[in-house]
């Protein structure tokens, strides 16, 4: 059986001129012809990692994955928020001078088992100010980004955000602030390049309600389908749709939290671009996702141990926030 979702009009109009078969035969062709069956992104090899999650509880699993084609390194955590031998939670840097300090430091100071960046964040001031929603046990540190102006033309954001409630499930969805209130969406501006979307009607968006947030974006899976919504987010005009290192965290099925960090800019990992990370994240079991920091930003920090190899190295870049794990064993 086949189902045909969103057919443009040339389809449409074949349908009803050409025989079902010979029509569903061109589709399955056009399909093939877009996105290559041996598509490398779909091809990495993923392994345990035994000697972390030796000393990690049950409920957190790391993984390490490769693809010599494309080439490839990365690493994704899956950890099981509803077993109370953990919690994930939003840090923000305590060093008062920046604002700023390590994944290996957020690690240290809080005695965290995992930790990855976080949300985008301005490095050319002192301390640091943080560019998206940032809401730390309860407190609002940064509303949501409210607008964002392209050639001189102003678009009304709502861009992807991850929460966590008090009773630490997960929630991923499009965000606004308003009066300290925030506000999710069911679906973001049908904004493009050069053609704003008409102004937010709040009627249609709910109370968001969650201890911690952490804006970032674009979206990559929503309702358990890849949707790359970097346009609807005003993403286009910027560097964040290319090929990066990348950071991304998702949510399961069953409610456990995906947090994936691609290394890039190196030779034995070019990094991907959006479209690309969104597909692993749906490999990997997300229903819903998001793009977080990347570039030198991305690091996975477990037990204390710098997983990956931000930018070809050991060196980390100093963050403002952070999603970080606590795990009781």
């Amino acid at each position: 059986m086949f189902l045909i979702l969103d057919a443009p009009q040339h389809v449409t109009w074949l349908l009803a001129r050409a025989g079902r078969v010979h029509v569903l035969a061109w589709l399955v062709f056009a399909a093939c012809a877009s996105r290559p069956v041996d598509d490398p992104v779909l091809q990495i090899a993923w392994r345990p990692l035994d000697s972390l999650n030796a000393n990690l509880p049950a409920a957190v699993r790391v993984y390490a994955g490769r693809s010599e084609r494309m080439p490839l390194r990365a690493w994704y955590v899956r950890i099981v928020e509803s077993d109370p031998a953990v919690e994930t939670r939003v840090m923000v840097s305590d060093d008062e001078a920046d604002r700023r300090e390590s994944a290996t430091s957020f690690a240290r100071d809080l005695g965290a088992c995992v930790v990855v960046n976080g949300g985008y964040f301005s490095m050319n001031q002192t301390p640091a100010h943080h560019a998206g929603l940032l809401k730390v046990d309860n407190e609002i540190w940064q509303p949501a980004t409210r607008t964002v102006t392209r050639n001189s033309q102003s678009y009304e954001a709502t861009r992807a955000a991850i929460g966590f409630t008090g009773d630490d499930s997960i929630s991923i969805g499009w965000v606004t602030t308003r009066n300290d209130t925030l506000y999710s969406w069911p679906q973001p501006p049908a904004h493009r390049p050069g053609r704003p979307a008409p102004p937010l009607a709040y009627e249609h968006a709910r109370v968001w309600e969650v201890r911690d947030a952490l804006g970032a974006g674009p979206v990559l899976v929503w309702d358990g389908r890849v949707r790359v919504a970097a346009d609807e987010e005003v993403f286009f005009g910027s560097s964040i749709p290319e090929v990066h290192p990348r950071t991304a965290a998702g949510r399961t099925e069953d409610g456990s939290l995906l947090l994936l960090v691609v290394d890039g800019r190196q030779t034995q990992s070019r990094g991907v671009d959006l479209d690309e990370l969104a597909r692993m994240m749906r490999g990997l079991g997300a229903v819903q996702a998001l793009n977080l920091d990347g570039g030198g930003s991305s690091t996975l920090v477990v037990n204390g141990v710098v997983v990956n190899r931000p930018v070809g190295g050991t060196a980390e870049r100093e963050v403002m926030s952070a999603l970080v794990t606590f795990c009781d064993r």
